[in-house]
C-alpha cells in the first residue's frame, strides 16, 4: 500500500472519529439529566466545559500514540517499547463502548468506538515490527491477542444474556481495564529504572491521559456522579502523574534498541 494511500486512509479514519464523537456529544446533550446545581458559577462553568470537551479529550488520547505507531513503521522496530498500551486499549474501549450502549450515553460508547478502531490498528502494526519471540510486552504477542478476543466475547455474551445487573458488572470490569489501559505505560518501569532512561514510556499518550482523565473526573464526580466513570480516572491521573515525573526526571536518553519518545 503505498504511503499517499496510507495517508488518506488515516484522514479518513481521523474524520470518521470526529464526526462520530460531535454526534455523540450533541445526542447525549438532549438525553442526560442535568446535574445537582452547584453553589459556583464559575465552577458549574467548569464543570459543563469538561463535560463538552471530554468526548474530543477521549479521542485526542486514542489519537496520541500516532506519532509512535510512525516512527515504529519507520524505523521498522518496538524497541523496548510496551505492547500492552495497545492491547488493553482495545480490551478497555470495547468494554466502554458495550457499557455505553447499555447506559445510554453516546459520549462514552461515542469516544470508546473510535478507540476500539485505533487500538486495532496501533497493535497491527506493533506487531508487524515485533520480534516473533518476545516476552516482554509483557508477555508474547499471542497472549494479548488472545486476551482481547476473550474480553470481547464475554462482554457480548454477558451484554446480549439480559442478567440483572450486567451493566454494572461491565462498568466494574471498564475500571479495571480503564486503570490498565493508563498504567501500562508503566509496564517498562523495570526499564526506566534500570537504564536511566524514560524513553519507553510515550510522552504523547501520556500528556493526552493526563488531559483527558482530568476532564473525565471533573465529569464523572459533579456530572454524571458515576462510580465507574470518575475512579478509573481518578486513577488514571494518578498514573500519568507518575509517568510524566518519570520523563522529567530521567528524560529521553536512548539506549541500544530503544526508541526516543
Amino acid at each position: 500500500m503505498s504511503n499517499i494511500l496510507k495517508t488518506s486512509l488515516g484522514a479518513l479514519v481521523v474524520v470518521g472519529c470526529l464526526v462520530l464523537t460531535i454526534y455523540a456529544q450533541v445526542e447525549e446533550e438532549t438525553t442526560i439529566a442535568v446535574g445537582a446545581a452547584v453553589s459556583s458559577s464559575s465552577w458549574s462553568a467548569f464543570i459543563n466545559l469538561c463535560h463538552v470537551i471530554s468526548p474530543y479529550c477521549g479521542v485526542i488520547c486514542f489519537l496520541a500514540p500516532l506519532p509512535t505507531i510512525q516512527q515504529i513503521s519507520r524505523d521498522k522496530t518496538v524497541g523496548s517499547l510496551p505492547l500492552l498500551p495497545y492491547s488493553s486499549m482495545v480490551s478497555n474501549s470495547f468494554v466502554w463502548v458495550t457499557y455505553g450502549l447499555m447506559k445510554n450515553l453516546p459520549s462514552v460508547w461515542g469516544s470508546n468506538a473510535v478507540g476500539v478502531v485505533l487500538g486495532a490498528y496501533y497493535f497491527v502494526v506493533f506487531k508487524q515490527y515485533c520480534a516473533p519471540m518476545a516476552s516482554n510486552l509483557p508477555g508474547t504477542v499471542g497472549q494479548h491477542l488472545n486476551g482481547a478476543r476473550a474480553i470481547i466475547l464475554f462482554n457480548l455474551c454477558l451484554a446480549v444474556s439480559g442478567i440483572e445487573y450486567a451493566s454494572e458488572f461491565i462498568g466494574k470490569e471498564g475500571v479495571f481495564f480503564c486503570i490498565v489501559l493508563f498504567a501500562s505505560p508503566l509496564a517498562a518501569l523495570k526499564s526506566v529504572i534500570a537504564t536511566k532512561s524514560a524513553a519507553s514510556i510515550p510522552l504523547p499518550f501520556t500528556v493526552a491521559c493526563f488531559v483527558n482523565c482530568a476532564a473525565w473526573s471533573v465529569v464523572g464526580l459533579w456530572k454524571m456522579r458515576d462510580f465507574n466513570i470518575y475512579f478509573p480516572n481518578l486513577m488514571g491521573l494518578s498514573c500519568a502523574v507518575v509517568q510524566l515525573m518519570l520523563k522529567g526526571v530521567y528524560g529521553n536518553r536512548v539506549t541500544k534498541g530503544g526508541l526516543p519518545k
